[in-house]
């Protein structure tokens, strides 16, 4: 009987020790993410994206393009929401067109309206680079979340001046 009772007795100082070494083992296996880790992008061509969007779900990308017009294509859309109270669409022009200013109308570009409002001024033509992910596939096209935009060049300078000047 006594030795029962110390086996019992070590039974239970080994439980307990595993379960405090259980209940602290995830809080120091768990690190947070470095704060200074930036996403990385990966530079592809509109084309490339619309003809294959499944290939390019949830990665990050970016785009280098000309700018075409703000729009309201393709927000409150069930399957691909996108509320059109936190957003607008961009579309950018066909790169494979040079003669005529025609929408790659293929892929729904998405901007938060914040975003949106800093790049009020731009133009058609105007050379644009957005990276972010393709969050859908919906209808088989692309459907594009926008993490930032930056204006290239302007399609002409000169004109921007005149209308500051006035």
């Amino acid at each position: 009987m006594k030795k029962s009772g110390i086996i019992l007795a070590l039974v239970l100082c080994l439980g307990l020790g595993a379960g405090v070494y259980s209940q602290t083992a995830p809080a120091t296996i768990s690190k947070p993410v470095a704060a200074n880790s930036a996403i990385q992008y990966k530079s592809v061509g509109a084309l490339s994206v619309v003809s294959n969007p499944s290939a390019y779900l949830h990665r990050n990308i970016k785009i280098r393009a000309k700018f075409d017009k703000f729009s309201t294509l393709g927000l409150d859309y069930p399957p691909a929401l996108r509320p059109s109270d936190k957003y607008i669409s961009i579309l950018i022009q066909r790169p494979d067109v040079l003669n005529h200013d025609i929408p790659l109308s293929e892929m729904k570009i998405f901007l938060k309206k914040e975003l949106a409002e800093k790049n009020i001024n731009l133009d058609a033509g105007d050379e644009i680079e957005f990276t972010g992910r393709v969050f859908s596939t919906a209808l088989g096209d692309t459907w594009f979340d926008v993490d930032n935009l930056t204006v290239i060049s302007k399609k002409n300078p000169q004109q921007k001046e005149e209308n500051t000047l006035e």
